[in-house]
């Protein structure tokens, strides 16, 4: 930045202006620097075209409080050009402190320490009538709550200083200002209000706080991000843990002794869990925001060549333990609500073993059935899996997350229904045909049903090794007793070699009936069976793979939720409020009203 063509003795020399300069005005000789014009330099301010491979030392000031790199201006071929202030630099844009890259206009003052101001210029692009650092104009966004009282050196009067408060406070764009002192008691205020049931949209919290991620990313200085994601990830940690407890101290089993332990209702195991499955959708979408907050921060080093400073390495290294965090929230509370779900499950499943679905004068329900028209041995179980998909939907938890918890509530399913079977077959006679034509019925209406949810495909897959055990029970008798151990293995590739042998060597042919020796095993492979083998592990489940992708928060456009829109104006006039009690009695002021149009 600010360089321009060297005569061999090293002076500049001016002739016609064609690219951005700054004009040197604090200084007794004025003077120009082009921009773009690079010469190879020890020096402290940088300049060079965006997306470039590093940045380029152009220019030389001299002065004590000028870093080795104190800033980098970037000016284009096209568009405007934009500065960006190097960590720890004393760089002003317009009177005020710039912490983070700026658009450059023309008519802009910059200043670099206390002894440098440039004003800029660009012949690029045609000049408006308004210097930018006079006064505003009375609706433009002020940076924080207090700034329309506190500024002194804005030139406004009382009253438009007021409106242009009072818009910001009112207003539904999607932006957050706070002063740093004030950052903790915001966070916890959003994190506090999240789970006390406020009425807000499903993703209400992480839109907030991806407001205050936002505001520190673009206002706040560069060290500042990562300060704010741990205390973020911390407060939201602790409000799930919390809450973590208190639903455990509520369940039977932690009663006081002398306490009749009946078990919970799926609807009241639906009301607990809702703040859990509540902080797994809006953790997911923040964390996502701030990976991608953080791959920015990364990429804007690289195009600056500070990828190896050391500051920044420390500030990614606290990002990163903030996202850790962020992801354990996640984990537990993922694990917390598979867990409660499955504990309800476990006392409706085995009716799916139990009950006959050809009850007399019932007609079994088609494809698509309402879950009264089900057969009442099936309510309860489907009733569980309805109340888990409808708290998904209300929380907006992630597709893929609906997915995985579905696909764990299957895989305890199958695996229960799959051992209990095993389990029956060996001390009473279990394994009939006829029975297992009852078992067959119950499960495809299940699966139907499951269907007619949207979530037949991933039901199918998790009920697969029931299936076919069910299966193999379910084929005629005549047709079994033709079969070898060769081809009923071929036939039934998920069952083990111990499960198989287990169903067939207990399976009813009648009184006095054995299995026929066609059914054995080869010697090697019978040697090598365990009885233990016959049970499904529960510890063998799928694990929980985290979404890729974007957030889906978009902090863009106005925001159309009342609710929401209700929520961040409270905020606000918090934010103000903590700001005016600093102030003397005689400096305080009330809040404004926006004046009507």
């Amino acid at each position: 930045m600010l360089s321009g063509e060297r005569k061999e003795s090293g002076s500049p020399r001016f002739g016609k202006l064609h690219l951005p300069a700054g004009l040197w005005i604090n200084s007794p000789r004025k003077q120009l620097a082009k921009l773009g014009r690079r010469w190879p330099s020890a020096a402290s301010v940088n300049s060079g075209a965006r997306g470039a491979q590093a940045p380029h030392v152009d220019t030389f000031l001299n002065a004590p409080d000028i870093l080795a790199r104190h800033c980098t201006v970037r000016a284009g071929a096209e568009g405007p050009a934009h500065v960006r202030p190097a960590r720890g630099a004393a760089v002003t844009h317009n009177g005020g402190q710039l912490l983070r890259e700026a658009e450059l206009r023309p008519g802009d003052l910059l200043g670099l320490g206390e002894h440098f101001l440039f004003l800029y210029k660009d012949p690029r692009v045609a000049e408006g009538g308004r210097p930018p650092w006079l006064p505003a104009r009375p609706l433009a966004a002020p940076p924080g709550p207090g700034w329309a009282f506190c500024c002194r050196l804005c030139g406004r009067g009382l009253q438009e200083q007021g409106e242009a408060l009072a818009a910001y406070l009112d207003g539904r764009e999607p932006v957050l200002r706070f002063r740093p002192k004030e950052e903790e008691a915001l966070l916890g205020e959003i994190v506090r209000a999240a789970g006390t049931g406020t009425q807000l949209p499903a993703l209400g919290p992480a839109t907030l706080l991806a407001m205050c991620v936002e505001h520190s990313a673009r206002e706040l200085e560069l060290g500042h991000l990562p300060r704010l994601l741990g205390r973020l990830a911390r407060l939201v940690k602790e409000a799930v843990w919390e809450k973590i407890k208190e639903i455990g101290d509520r369940q039977p089993e932690n009663q006081p002794e002398g306490t009749l332990e009946a078990p919970l209702s799926i609807e009241a195991v639906a009301a607990e869990l809702r703040p859990l499955m509540s902080w797994m959708a809006n953790t997911t979408e923040l964390l996502s925001y701030v990976q991608e907050k953080v791959l920015d921060m990364e990429k804007e080093a690289d195009q600056e060549g500070l990828s190896s400073d050391p500051q920044l390495c420390s500030d990614l290294e606290l990002c990163d333990e903030a996202m850790a965090v962020l992801d354990e929230v996640i984990m537990c509370t993922f694990q917390q609500s598979v867990y409660y779900l499955t504990k309800t499950l476990y006392s409706t499943l085995p009716a799916l073993l139990d009950s006959n679905p050809f009850t007399a004068g019932a007609e079994l329900p088609g494809p698509g059935a309402e879950l009264a028209a089900m057969p009442p041995g099936l309510r309860p179980t489907l009733e569980v899996f309805q109340t888990a998909l409808e708290l998904t939907r209300q929380c907006e938890l992630h597709p893929d997350l609906v997915s995985q918890t579905f696909g764990y509530l299957f895989f305890f399913s199958n695996a229960s229904l799959l051992n209990s079977l095993m389990e029956r077959g060996q001390g009473r006679p279990f394994y009939q045909w006829s029975r297992a034509v009852q078992i067959r019925t119950n499960l495809d209406l299940v699966l139907d049903w499951l269907q007619g949810a949207g979530l037949g495909d991933i039901a199918t897959e998790f009920f697969r090794k029931l299936s076919m055990a069910v299966n193999l029970l379910c084929v005629p008798r005549t047709s079994l007793l033709k079969a070898s151990w060769s081809s009923l293995r071929a036939e039934h590739p998920t069952l083990s070699p111990a499960q198989l042998h287990h169903v067939l060597s207990h399976y009813q042919l009648g009184p006095g009936r054995g299995p026929p020796p066609a059914w054995e095993p080869p010697p090697a492979e019978l040697e090598a069976m365990d009885t233990g083998d016959i049970f499904e592990s529960f510890s063998s489940h799928p694990p929980l793979i985290l979404p890729l992708g974007g957030s889906r928060l978009r902090l863009s456009g106005p925001i159309t939720d009342d609710s929401l829109h209700a929520e961040l104006r409270r905020l606000r006039r918090l934010l103000w409020d903590l700001e005016q009690k600093e102030l003397p009695a005689n400096q305080r002021h009330a809040l404004p009203v926006a004046s009507s149009p």
